[in-house]
């Protein structure tokens, strides 16, 4: 059984992170899928528990109040809650209870990002074609991405989102995201090198062509 499972890996041009058998790698593939936490919503504010990113101003645990959130995104897969320098994840269960949760606290809901996820498209579990591939890019440069800081970027996760969605037999054939990213790359980086990604990892989330137009 494992030796097929290997020889799919090997047919993806992967390696698997070392022998399945091992301790060390049982370890690091449960640090690779860290999850979101967990979360509470209430009237005036969201509880966030056991939260895996310590870059994050809620990490580990901590109230975010409605005065504070910027705007959310709770239309696909995990919903994002913007504050000052930051993108908290909430799972995807809680969508209704967000969506009543903002529209109390008159809290502003914007469309998905997608940067990352077009970034990510050709680690998932399916062909990266040629259409897709140009899709991608083209979709990337509107938002202004060069072809070449593209490259820099996948080459810098590549190895980490192979092991994340292959390695710990995750198999995810949809949408890889920013927190996918940022689950894949803090099982890597030292504390502050992650911090450091961390950054960067949400400024990219950030840009679109109306950020790159207003100079924001």
């Amino acid at each position: 059984m494992w030796k097929y499972l290997k020889s799919i890996f090997n047919i993806k041009g992967q390696m698997p992170l070392t022998d399945f058998n091992t301790s060390k790698t049982i370890f690091t593939l449960k640090n690779l899928l860290c999850g979101i936490g967990k979360s509470e919503i209430r009237e005036q504010e969201i509880l966030i528990s056991e939260y895996p990113f310590e870059p994050s101003v809620i990490y580990p645990t901590a109230f975010i109040s409605a005065r504070e959130i910027e705007c959310m995104s709770v239309d696909f897969t995990v919903c994002k809650i913007h504050v000052k320098n930051d993108i908290i994840f909430i799972t995807a269960e809680h969508k209704d209870k967000l969506k009543q949760f903002a529209e109390s606290n008159n809290i502003r809901l914007i469309s998905q990002s997608w940067n990352w996820d077009w970034i990510l498209e050709p680690y998932l579990d399916t062909e990266f074609t040629k259409e897709n591939e140009e899709r991608c890019l083209a979709r990337l440069v509107e938002n202004g991405f060069s072809p070449t800081e593209i490259d820099e970027i996948r080459n810098e996760v590549k190895d980490q989102m192979f092991a994340y969605n292959f390695d710990t037999m995750l198999w995810d054939w949809c949408s890889l995201s920013l927190p996918d990213v940022l689950s894949a790359m803090r099982a890597k980086y030292s504390k502050e090198e992650f911090r450091e990604f961390y950054k960067r990892a949400l400024i990219i989330e950030k840009r679109s062509a109306f950020s790159i137009i207003s100079g924001k």
